[in-house]
């Protein structure tokens, strides 16, 4: 087998498709607003950077599982932030930020041929992704529990939503939880936005509420890229059912996929202090203010985006159409049709810009 038969799996990159778009945004008299990639554009927190730097002597191996300290910091903040319980070492897996998971776990799971992943019908394309390079099938749902559960061996769920920004409420997770356990399919829950909650308070499955108290079946998966601006810091984590976590790490242990030594210490920092978390959601929610008036003034409407850093945005036309308009201001959006055909009238519009790009776009809306 060759590269080549591999990467014929896979769908065309879809970011590509918005250069032409950037080069008309880039051409604005005051340059382009970039609203189209959800990348942190704040500072590094000073604790961690210090933690990183303090590190940098790590002339040895770090190892996948982590420093004890990590696992410590995982469990503790998993225990404070998401209300999970009787965490031990055994239920935390540090990975290389959530993507190469999210493509590579149906891999390592060995799903192939005839196993089915499934994903919400309005998702982050690598889901999809990650299907494709096991070879296994995928379909995407409105809701999961009207699919077949026959061959359907990994549930993702995604809340907040990416890129809609909605919310499953703890009852419907509650349901979901139970429905997944009933046909004996493992859940996987991407949670990286889950302390970006604006018009709602996002629950993990990991809350006891959610699970019974039993974190069978369970995977729920975390980054600090969003919440610590640490995206390019590649940190992110699993916590859940140790009996799926621990051939995991087997796997990862003779797959080398381990984060550098500075980059633990740079976690254990991060997970320790609330407090940037709340500076950096302040940041946020008065972009996302901003952002919403304006484009709610232009004639947009607005679904969902109770939470995360993404709204999710209508003018009732093809989302080429919007792109292309509002390339023509200078401000760059991603199309809805990235993360889905159900998108196709809607752009995503990221809250990740420095507030002088965003007081521009305010501008050159109204």
């Amino acid at each position: 087998m060759s590269a080549l038969s591999v990467s014929d799996r896979l769908p065309a990159f879809p970011w590509d498709k918005l250069a032409p778009y950037k080069a008309t945004a880039a051409a604005h008299p005051d340059g382009i607003v970039d609203l189209s990639v959800g990348t942190p554009v704040d500072p590094v927190p000073d604790l961690v950077q210090k933690a990183l730097t303090d590190a940098a002597d790590s002339p040895g191996y770090p190892t996948v599982w982590g420093t004890p300290e990590l696992r410590d910091a995982i469990t503790g903040w998993a225990a404070r932030r998401l209300g999970a319980r009787e965490l031990t070492h055994h239920h935390v897996l540090p990975i290389v930020g959530s993507k190469e998971l999210v493509a590579w776990l149906p891999t390592q799971l060995g799903l192939g041929p005839g196993d089915r992943v499934a994903f919400p019908r309005l998702a982050y394309p690598t889901y999809e992704v990650g299907a494709r390079l096991a070879r296994a099938e995928y379909e995407a749902y409105d809701d999961p529990t009207t699919l077949d559960p026959a061959g359907l061996k990994l549930l993702w769920l995604n809340s907040p939503s990416n890129p809609t920004g909605e919310v499953l409420a703890k009852d419907e997770l509650t349901r979901i939880v139970a429905w997944a356990r009933e046909h004996g399919v493992l859940v996987v829950s991407d949670e990286c936005y889950l302390e970006l909650g604006w018009e709602a308070d996002p629950v993990s499955v990991l809350h006891p509420d959610v699970n019974g108290g039993s974190l069978d079946g369970l995977v729920a998966v975390h980054s600090l890229s969003k919440r610590s601006n640490l995206a390019g810091y590649r940190a992110a984590f699993l916590v859940g059912d140790p009996a799926v976590l621990g051939p995991l790490l087997e796997i990862r242990k003779h797959g080398g996929m381990m984060a550098s030594a500075p980059t633990q210490a740079a976690v254990v920092a991060a997970l320790g202090d609330d407090e940037h978390v709340r500076l950096q959601r302040e940041r946020y929610a008065a972009r996302r203010t901003a952002l919403r008036r304006a484009l709610l003034g232009h004639g947009f409407r607005i679904e969902h985006s109770e939470a995360s850093l993404y709204l999710w945005a209508t003018r009732e036309e093809s989302c080429w159409d919007t792109v292309a308009h509002l390339a023509e201001l200078g401000i760059l959006v991603a199309p809805g049709d990235f993360y889905g055909p159900a998108g196709d009238r809607f752009v995503r519009v990221a809250l990740t810009a420095t507030d002088d790009r965003v007081r521009a776009a305010v501008e050159r809306l109204a």
